[in-house]
Formats: C-alpha cells, structure tokens, sequence
C-alpha cells in the first residue's frame, strides 16, 4: 500500500495501527540511509502533514454523500412560506404537489397542484396553464384578474422557477389590492361625491395605510386648514384632528369651540376568510359626520332626512335589501332606471328581471347578504326592457344593524336608445346596398323581358291569339319594375329631380287625393306654421311618401274597429334647440317639419324598430309588399332629411296614435334650380339620319335586345360583351358617332372604358345604361358629355334616347 492511499471506506483500528507502523518503518530507512536528523525530522513532518490533509478531506466527501443521498426536508420550507394572505404551493416539473401552505391547502386541497386546479372558469385554467409554461421558459411569469371560483375575488399569481437544478415551480397566490378602487374613490371625494356629501353636513377623506390623506372633499379642507381649495394630500390625517377628555372628536383648528364629529371608518379592503387572516393594507374612507346630525342608534328607525335627501339626489340609481332579499328603500334614480317611476318597488329584486335572470339575482343578493363579499355586479335583462341586458352592482352593507345589501343601477336609458339608434342606422345601410345590388340584376333581367315583349308586339296585331298575352306578361314586368323602383328609393339610389319648393305647397297638391283614399269617415285635418324655411327635394317623390304614410293611417285607422278617426298634417320650423331634442341622430342646423299623426291606436312596441325595414309588414299576406315605409326611410334620407316614429297619447282633441316625423333641413341657396333639369327638360330635336353605335353590355339578354331596337331604328351597332374588346373597337381605328356602355361590368367597367376612349376620341359621347341612380352615377363619374338611361328601358325608349343624345350632339 502506497502511504498517501486513502483508507477503505470499512477500515479498522488494526488497519490504521499496520499504516502506522509503516509510516515509522519509512522513517526509519530514511535515517538509517541518510544520517541526517535534520532531513529525518523533515521527512517525518510532511508525510504526518500530508495525513491529517487526507483525512480531513475524507470526512467532507462522506458527509457530502450523506447529504446528497438523504431525503429533503420541506419542514423548514413549509413554516417560511406559511404567511398570512399569501397561498403559496411548490411544484415539481411533473405538475406534482411538492409542498404547500396552509392557506393553500385550506382552500384547494391537496389532491390537486397548480396549474391543474381544474377551475369552473375555463379562463382562470388556460391563464394558469399559460404562466406555468411562460414561467418553465423564461423562469418567472404573472397573471392577474383571475377568479379561483368559490367567491368574487380577483387574483394575482406568481409562478417562479426555483431549487439545484431549477426544477421546480414556486406558486404564490395573492388577492388583487384595492388600489383602483382607492383611485376611484379619490377621485369621487375630491369631485362630485365630495360636494354631494358636503351638502348633507358629512366631511369625507381618503386616508392611507400609513395614516396620509390621499384626498379630501370641500368641506374636510374648510374644516381642516379653512380653505376649501387647499391641497391636503400627503399630510398626517390624525394631525388634523383632536380628541376632548369625553373622546369626541374635534377638528384642531376649531378647537373646542367647534362641533364634535362621528368619525365612521370605511374599509377599501378586499373580503377576507380565515384562510386570509392577516394584516391589510388597502386605503380606508374617513367619514365625519356632525355628532347632533349623525344616524340614530339600530333602535331608532331610519337615517336623517338630510341623508335620505343625499340619497334621492344622487344621480345613480340606489336600492336596499334586507339578508333575505326584501327590499328596503329606493331613491328616484333606481325606479326610473328599472322602468318603473310611478308603480313603486316589488317585494324582491327578481320580480324586476325576466324568468330566466331570476335565479341569478337570488342567488347574489343572498350571497352578498351573507356578509362575505365586499362588492361585486350581476348581468341581468330587466323585465321592463328585456332586449338590453345591465349591470346590477352589490355590496354587502354593515354597521347599520342587521346585515343588508346595497344595489346600484344606473338609468342608460338614453345610451341604450343611441345605441340601438346606431344599430339600425347601420342595419338599414347595410339592407340598402343589398337592395340596390338586388334592384340592379334586377333591372337587367326586366329589361330582356320588357324588350323581347317589344319586339313580339311588332309582330302581332289587337285580335291576335298571342297579342293579349304578350300584353300580359309586359304589365307584369311593368309592376315588377315599380317594385325595383320602390327597392332603389329605399335603398338611395333612384334618380332624383330636386325643386326648392315649399312643403305646404306639397301637401296642397295631393290633398284632394288624400281625401278620396281616406274615404268619408276618416277626418282629414291640416295646419301650416308661418314663416317656413323652403326645402330641396324632388316633388314628385314627395308626394309618394305623403300619399305612403296617409295609405298606413288609413290602414292602422281601419283595422282598429270601425275604420272611423282622424289624420292630421302639420308643418312647422324646427329650431336648433328643438333638433337636439326631437332626434339624437339629427344634425344641428334648421328644419322644416312635416307631422303625419293618426289615431290608429299606435305601433306594437315589438315591431316599432322594423317598421322601416323592407319586406316588413303587419298586414295580412296579399295585403301589402312590406316596402311602403322603407320607399319613404329611403326618399327622405336620399333627400338628406330624417324620419322617424313614435307613439303618441290623446292631445289635442285626438285620441292616441302614432305620430311620423319627418325633418327636411332648411335650402338656403338660390330658389330655383337651373343646370341639369333645364336642359333634361328642353324638347328632344329630331334625329333621323341614322348613326354608328357601339354598344358595350356584359349581360347577353340585354345586349341582344338592345342592338336589335337600335337596328330596327336604323343605327348601324356593333356589339361587344365587355369594356375591353369596346376599347379594342376604337383602338383598332373604329368609326363611332356614339357609345352605348353599360356601368358595371367585369374586367374593366363603363366608366374606365370611356375615360379610356376619351383620350382616343375626346368629344365622341357617351350613354351609360345602368339599373342605378344618375344622380349616384354622376357624383361617382366625373366625365364630359355623358348623358344616361335608365334601366329597365322598352325599345322605343332605347331608340329615342339614342336619338337625342346623337341630335344633341351633331347640333
């Protein structure tokens, strides 16, 4: 054995005793060899050095075994991590439960680790899911806002890679601060609530953890340091105040002289259960309150009447429950908001929501009642208004006797009217450009029929077996193109013809027709204020959406009994403070009114808000198309004016009825209109000298049609199916004395095919036919010499209008 051999893990005392003798044996050779006892001392020294090294480093090598191969002990871990308010658990990378708290295991279990904690709320397992993988991956993650189930509280979670090898998850559970709610609650004491609270006689701050005023209402700076303006954030709260030998408090700078206060301290903490115990921190709301003024005691009865004032003045609606459920008291607010102003309060919360919502409200006001929830809120639908659901807010109420619970409500009616304003305004957009894309193939398809009927009629004479249904089937395609005419005018895209004209001077011009369409029981009455503002907006047009809404009255009037009662028509000026109060959508600025109200009885609640769509009727089938109200919605907007519909109550020696305003902004231009109309309105010149026609049109049916009415009146046609073989016509050195182009087409379209023979032909003219407005067409269309037809067209109205365009322009 060499003498720096390290001992057998199993050696012995005589194992030790023969490497000692072997060390003196050595020692012994080196003095009798050398004879040197300076050099046998040196020898003797080291290797007794070198012995006490070895066995030294031995004993750390078997105790850093030991250690290694012995269990670990989470008994020391276990009492660092059990503090109060904290969950804490410890995981392996098999999601396994290492260790955990007792908070944790108080309200989780054992049997379940973090991130499977298998929660109700699938968001709470996918966000916890989320951090354990972030947390593996970048050491450490956080989420927050998160519910555990079981209450309403908010979460916070930490996930934290820890141990040797980093192989393990540390959890830390906390409940979200009240922080934001502190925030909130400052910015109320020091603003409205603050003010509100001042004219009750009660003071109010908002005091931190530490004791430091984070805010104040008016009234607390006054009493405080005498200026209600003074900035007191960040002094001592406790400075500001003194107590006498009788403990009542006092402000110190009125001293003893001044009236002694109730102090009522407010707690901005989240609730806390058992497994929570432990200290807070969250901010607390100060309330001082005039010892003479205060609330009675539990046995007195109610609170003082400059508190219920406070309460019916807020703005925000206020309810109370006793722990069952009944209620207590509301102010103003809260009854308007559920819809119920004049009736009063039912016995429960529940009779306020519809069947399905019951349960839940039950359920949180018992909850709440309980005592261990702070605060929280309930989506629920009302009964009075079940299309909207709203937010219900609880609190749990103490210190005034029995437990109770707090509701709050805000009234939203009039957001939730804009808002459904906003959602049929968009509805009804998206409906119209529906029903002028429909209107428009439409048209196309009317057209083939009207000008193959045309075409047949040419062949037949009166007497002949087919000339009558040849008729037939051209009067049906005439109906069905009034129906496309109704689509467009709904939609905003038919072809308008603009007067400055006066609305009274309308209704005059179709009352005699207005009175033979009510018949004899039905009293017409009209009114005209003074001094109206004239309008801009096509005659024609409104006469049909009088002639509409009369025809509905009359309709509404019948069907209520004995088709007796009155319609009544009025104009009016609207000024700006009467535009902001009539309709929330309306512009400001001046209008013209027209008032069409019958005594019809009025429009079911359930279908006010469709009345304008098309298709939509409530009259028997046969009876109606459903487009009358959406031919005049259209009519008016297209206009640049605005209608809607209410239900009215008996005024004005009327019974009740249903009331349609329509509002046409005041014209403050020149009174007659000149331009376009002048010149659509000059006699067509006569035209028979024939012409070269090039007709563009991608729907076969209607080309056909098309270039056989043109060749029968004598143009020479060539036809193409799309804009670029039109193009290619005129690049290729085509002759043409007129182009007759559809609008829309695939590839390229009419409007780029002429702007592209335009820079080939600058003055050749151009006709677009199109199922779509002029009026549409030309803001969209910005080309020189272009005239317009539109579709569905007979034959002899193609040859005519092809006739003046080429008169016009040879001219």
């Amino acid at each position: 054995m060499s003498p720096f051999a390290e001992p057998a893990e199993n050696s012995t005392p005589l194992g030790w005793v023969v490497l000692l003798l072997a060390l003196a044996v050595s020692i012994g050779a080196v003095w009798l060899l050398s004879g040197l006892p300076i050099l046998t001392a040196a020898y003797a020294g080291g290797l007794a050095t070198l012995m006490a090294l070895l066995v030294l480093l031995r004993g750390k090598a078997r105790g850093s075994e030991v250690d290694a191969l012995a269990p670990p002990d989470w008994s020391v871990t276990l009492a660092a991590i059990d503090q109060p308010g904290v969950l804490v658990a410890i995981t392996d990378r098999a999601n396994r439960l290492v260790c955990a708290s007792a908070a944790f295991s108080s309200r989780f279990g054992v049997e379940k680790a973090p991130p499977n904690l298998a929660l109700s709320e699938e968001d709470a397992d996918e966000a916890l899911l989320k951090t354990a993988r972030e947390a593996w991956r970048e050491g450490r993650a956080h989420a927050s806002h998160l519910t555990l189930g079981r209450d309403d509280l908010r979460w916070e979670v930490e996930a934290q890679r820890a141990g040797r090898g980093e192989d393990h998850l540390v959890w830390r559970f906390r409940p979200e601060s009240s922080e934001d709610l502190a925030t909130d609650v400052g910015q109320l004491v020091a603003g409205p609530l603050g003010k509100m609270l001042d004219r009750a006689g009660v003071v109010a701050a908002l005091v931190s953890p530490e004791g430091v005023v984070r805010a104040a209402s008016p009234a607390f700076a006054e009493c405080a340091a005498g200026d209600p303006t003074a900035t007191l954030a960040g002094r001592d709260f406790a400075d500001f105040l003194r107590l006498d030998e009788r403990e009542r408090i006092f402000f110190a700078r009125a001293g003893r002289e001044g009236e002694p206060y109730q102090l009522i301290h407010v707690s901005l903490n989240n609730p806390g259960e058992d497994w929570l115990a432990g200290p807070q921190d969250a901010p607390s709301l100060m309330l001082l309150i005039e010892a003479h003024a205060a609330l009675a005691d539990n046995h007195a009865g109610d609170a003082t009447p400059k508190l219920e004032k406070l309460i019916e003045a807020l703005p925000l609606g206020l309810a109370m429950t006793d722990r069952d459920g009944r209620f207590l008291f509301a102010n103003p607010s809260f009854l308007r908001a559920i819809g119920r102003p004049d009736k009063g309060l039912p016995t429960f919360p529940s009779d306020l929501v519809v069947r399905e919502d019951k349960s839940a409200i039950s359920d949180a006001v018992r909850r709440f009642g309980k005592g261990g929830l702070a605060s929280g809120d309930v989506a629920v639908r009302l009964a009075s208004s079940p299309e909207e659901p709203v937010s219900v807010g609880l609190a749990s109420m103490r210190g005034m006797g029995e437990p109770a619970v707090l509701l709050t409500l805000a009234d939203s009616k009039e957001e939730t009217e804009l808002k459904r304003q906003m959602a049929q305004a968009t509805k009804m957009q998206a409906i119209g450009q529906l029903a002028g894309g429909v209107a428009h193939d439409f048209n196309n398809v009317l057209t083939a029929i009207i000008g193959y009927c045309d075409l047949m009629l040419l062949r037949h004479m009166p007497g002949d077996s087919d000339y009558d249904d040849i008729q037939q089937i051209r009067a049906n395609s005439n109906r069905a193109a009034s129906l496309t005419r109704q689509l467009l005018a709904f939609s905003r895209q038919q072809t308008l013809r603009p007067e400055v004209l006066q609305l009274p001077d309308v209704v005059s011009e179709v009352s005699q027709l207005l009175k033979r369409l009510l018949g004899e029981k039905i009293e017409f009455r009209v009114r005209h204020d003074r001094d109206l503002g004239p309008v801009r907006a096509d005659p024609g047009q409104l006469e049909q959406v009088i002639v509409n809404l009369a025809v509905n009255a009359r309709d509404a009037m019948a069907a209520k009994g004995d088709g007796t009662g009155t319609l009544a028509m009025s104009t009016r000026k609207v000024t700006v403070k009467e535009t902001r109060s009539h309709a929330i959508d309306m512009a400001p600025g001046e209008y013209t009114a027209l008032l069409v109200r019958d005594t019809g009885g009025g429009i079911p609640p359930t279908v006010i808000g469709k009345i304008f769509d098309p298709f939509f009727t409530t009259k028997e089938q046969g009876k109606g198309t459903g487009l009358g109200l959406s031919t005049v919605y259209g009519i008016i907007r297209q206009s640049g004016g605005y209608i809607h519909a209410e239900n009215v109550g008996p005024a004005d020696g009327l019974g009740a009825g249903a009331l349609f305003a329509i509002y046409l902004p005041v014209h403050h231009g020149a009174a007659a209109g000149a331009g376009r109309r002048g010149e659509a309105e000059e006699p067509a010149r006569a035209w028979s000298s024939g012409g070269r026609v090039l007709l563009v049109e991608d729907e076969d049916m209607v080309r056909a049609v098309a270039e056989r009415a043109l060749v029968r009146a004598g143009f020479t046609v060539t036809a193409q199916p799309d804009g670029e073989d039109g193009l290619a016509e005129i690049a290729n050195g085509g002759e043409f004395d007129l182009v007759v182009s559809d609008v829309v087409m695939p590839g390229m379209d009419g409007p780029a095919m002429a702007r592209a023979i335009r820079k080939l032909k600058p003055d050749i003219p151009i006709l677009f036919m199109s199922g779509y407005a002029e009026e549409t067409l030309r803001n969209e269309i910005s080309i020189d010499n272009m005239h317009f037809i539109a579709k569905p067209f007979s034959v002899e109205q193609i040859s005519r209008k092809v006739g003046e365009v080429l008169s016009a322009a040879n001219a």
